[in-house]
């Protein structure tokens, strides 16, 4: 069933390509990262992801993969599991001219991305469907994969426990969903 507020679309709120809508399909969990609340993260990013490789791995909607290229990201991964879902995001990536230059888009879930990935990453986005709960493994398989300095945004129902090797920057609530950005820790604390 779509949300009455968005109608199954939501448009980029920055860069180059502010203003463009992104449709999506109705899918099982897809919500879609409201304005607002991509506005307060993009401010806590730093507005201009210039020359970063950007992985969004539960990319639904694509709102926060697409964001990040239309703020000058270099490369954005968008890891999603549902197949329509999945094409409609490279359709939109064809059609903003990202398709197989700045957007890849991978139809798989979480987890197998993370296991066969061999990049690492600046900034990494977090939004699984409320229901998801598996977190302890997606964080064992997501480190490996960040930059020494990457950052890490989470957005939940219920916000996970972080693994040691991350700190959280910034934390937000909107509506039922809470956020939070964290930093990969170059140092371990005792």
């Amino acid at each position: 069933m779509s949300h009455p507020k968005h109608h199954n679309q939501v448009r980029i709120i920055g860069g180059t390509h502010r203003g463009r809508k992104i449709a999506f399909p109705v899918a099982d969990g897809l919500r879609p990262t409201p304005d607002s609340v991509r506005e307060k993260l993009f401010n806590w990013l730093g507005q201009d992801l210039t020359g970063q490789t950007v992985l969004d791995l539960f990319a639904g909607s694509g709102a926060l993969g697409f964001e990040s290229a239309s703020r000058g990201a270099a490369k954005v991964v968008m890891v999603e599991a549902d197949r329509q879902t999945a094409q409609n995001l490279t359709r939109h990536a064809a059609q903003f001219g990202w398709n197989g230059t700045t957007v890849s888009v991978f139809c798989r879930s979480a987890a197998a991305f993370l296991h066969g990935c061999a990049e690492t990453f600046d900034t990494v986005f977090l939004d699984p469907p409320f229901a998801w709960r598996q977190w302890p493994d997606l964080f064992a398989a997501l480190e490996g994969c960040l930059k020494t300095d990457a950052r890490v945004y989470i957005e939940a129902a219920r916000l996970p426990e972080l693994p040691e090797w991350l700190a959280i920057l910034r934390e937000g609530r909107s509506g039922q969903g809470r956020h939070l950005l964290a930093a990969r820790r170059t140092e371990q604390p005792n």
